[in-house]
């Protein structure tokens, strides 16, 4: 599945931290739990690739 085809999966997401010190992205659907864990920075460097696809998506809904 491309980035940008549309789907009809819905998922809950979860973000926080924890008690080992990583930061966990947790995503639960139909049929799958991913716990996803990642050290700080990695955190950081995906919480700025998410800011800059929002202004992206932003400029293109004008």
């Amino acid at each position: 599945m491309s980035i940008n085809k549309q789907s009809d999966i819905a998922a809950n997401i979860q973000i926080g931290p924890t008690s080992l010190g990583m930061v966990r992205i947790y995503i639960e659907g139909d049929k799958i739990s991913l716990p996803l864990d990642f050290e700080p920075e990695e955190a950081e460097e995906i919480a700025e690739e998410l800011r800059a696809a929002a202004a992206a998506a932003r400029v293109k809904s004008r």
